[in-house]
């Protein structure tokens, strides 16, 4: 059975790539409406479709916690590319990602990425990092949101890495909550090392929001954010 999965993951790339060129070319287009339910929609059919195609099951739960109109900051675990998938497919909020400068050089991608008003990070610069984190506050009013891995990448072994700080700085400053995200699952389906996908269901779990500046400092609300996310993650 595994061999036959492989094989229709092959088959069926064109199809994925296709389905990618169609969403970016779409967004590209109507970038001026990039806040737009319509638009997030056909972003999100994108995502879903690549779980569809590869006959993966999703379930999600915690969809109460998100009050309409309010802006947040999500904040998820990340194990695997297929997080991005699972976000970008179920999160049910118009969104900005803080996402690598690397992910500007994909072909169709990157471009739209750029159009959907997502926002690049130069790690290795601070200066340019800290310039798109201010992009990021001024994008985050009338219900945007961001989404940001605080652990900077993928997980090496399926467990949580240390936070970095720059979620809980924005929400912080912007006085947001922060909300966490758990993502089961998406480690079993690709990790870092493996060039083709394993059928394995994935869960998002979205949990209540955690106010940054009811803690008595930053480090101590962190650690609780990082426990919010450790505890929904299904085993």
């Amino acid at each position: 059975m595994r061999i036959l999965y492989c094989i229709w993951q092959v088959l069926v790339l064109p199809v994925l790539i296709l389905n990618t060129i169609l969403c970016a070319v779409i967004t590209i287009i109507f970038f001026p409406f990039n806040n737009s339910e319509p638009i997030h929609q056909i972003q999100m059919l994108w995502c879903k479709l690549m779980f569809y195609w590869l006959f993966i099951p999703v379930t999600m739960d915690g969809q109460e916690n998100i009050k309409k109109g309010q802006s947040y900051v999500f904040v998820a675990n990340h194990a695997s590319m297929f997080d991005v998938f699972l976000i970008y497919g179920w999160l049910p909020v118009v969104y900005k990602w803080l996402m690598k400068k690397e992910i500007r050089k994909i072909p169709f991608v990157g471009t739209a990425c750029k159009a959907a008003g997502h926002i690049y990070v130069d790690r290795s610069n601070p200066r340019m990092a800290a310039k798109s984190l201010q992009e990021v506050k001024a994008a985050l009013h009338d219900g945007v949101c961001t989404v940001i891995f605080p652990e900077g990448t993928r997980s090496k072994d399926g467990k949580m890495g240390r936070f970095h700080r720059g979620a809980f700085q924005i929400a912080l400053d912007l006085g947001l909550p922060v909300i966490p995200l758990s993502l089961s699952g998406c480690y079993e389906v690709m990790n870092r090392k493996e060039h083709f996908a394993h059928r394995h269901p994935v869960h998002m779990h979205i949990g209540k929001p955690i106010m940054i500046n009811d803690y008595a400092d930053e480090k101590e609300a962190m650690e609780a954010v990082r426990q919010a996310v450790e505890e929904g993650i299904r085993q």
